[in-house]
């Protein structure tokens, strides 16, 4: 048995042994950030250090070499004015403006209807005559070939005036203010496009009584002298040509939802395909109210 002088001896003993232990955790967890022996910071020393860096330096500067160079490559292969893959369908869709299928007028509200005259006001911006006499006059029923000599391709005139009675010259409100109203219709824009045959708008009501329409230009033709089309840069100034049906409605066609159905018929298009229902055709609803 330990006498009692030897017991402080133990007990410093221990207590100093603790303190030490306390110690060399505090100096081993400090130096895991920066030894001062070694000289090491964060287990590293300088040399280390920057040969570890000096390797990821190189090495993201030849990645980064790698995709400048992959990267004008593919920018050499590349036509600034026709796409060099075009994954489109061949066959253009058609399109209704103001772009709404369900076109409900008020006749006794213009505020109710006014955002219909809006978008047709600003679509038809670009076709203001002062703006297409800049145009070429075409010759129509043809073609307007411009294959070789600049990139740069003339558009053939379509005035706004054109469109007669829908254009918004006569009648600001296109009809709406009437209980007629006006549709105006196109066919997206596809490079190289030439349909075959005389290409023309028909318009039918799915209903069991005729619905009476006009359509503006005359016979609703799209003329071949507006194809083909050369692209966005190539053809800056060239306008889609459109053809505008006016729904000639009577009272007994009124607060009745009419399904008007419009087709591209005449030349190859394609206007029956089950999977796109705006491929060569769209159908949209009409309404008017007194």
């Amino acid at each position: 048995m330990a006498s009692n002088e030897e017991k402080p001896a133990a007990v410093a003993l221990t207590t100093a042994a603790v303190v030490a232990a306390d110690k060399e955790k505090k100096s081993s967890w400090k130096d895991s950030i920066y030894n001062p022996r070694t000289g090491e910071l964060l287990g590293r020393t300088a040399s280390s250090w920057g040969l570890i860096l000096l390797f990821y330096l190189v090495f993201y500067i030849f990645l980064a070499g790698m995709f400048a160079l992959t990267m004008w490559v593919m920018l050499m292969t590349l036509d600034d004015y026709v796409p060099t893959y075009q994954d489109r369908v061949p066959h253009p869709g058609l399109v209704i403006i103001p772009h709404s299928l369900d076109i409900h007028v008020n006749k006794s509200d213009p505020k109710q209807y006014g955002h219909y005259i809006q978008h047709l006001e600003t679509f038809l911006q670009r076709y203001n005559d002062t703006e297409q006499e800049k145009n070429e006059l075409c010759p129509p029923g043809e073609f307007y070939d411009q294959e070789g000599g600049s990139m740069e391709k003339k558009a053939c005139q379509f005035k706004r005036s054109f469109l007669s009675r829908c254009s918004g010259l006569s009648d600001t409100t296109f009809g709406y203010s009437e209980g007629e109203p006006c549709i105006l219709l196109k066919l997206n824009r596809i490079i190289g496009l030439k349909p075959l045959g005389n290409p023309y708008i028909n318009c039918t009501a799915k209903t069991d009584t005729p619905v009476q329409m006009q359509y503006f230009p005359r016979e609703a033709r799209i003329d071949k002298m507006y194809f083909p089309y050369y692209g966005k840069k190539a053809h800056e100034s060239y306008a889609q040509p459109l053809v505008a049906v006016k729904l000639l409605l009577t009272k007994e066609d009124y607060n009745t939802e009419l399904s008007i159905e419009c087709r591209v018929e005449g030349c190859n298009m394609r206007n029956t395909d089950t999977r796109d229902k705006f491929l060569g055709r769209v159908t949209f609803r009409v309404k008017v109210f007194e």
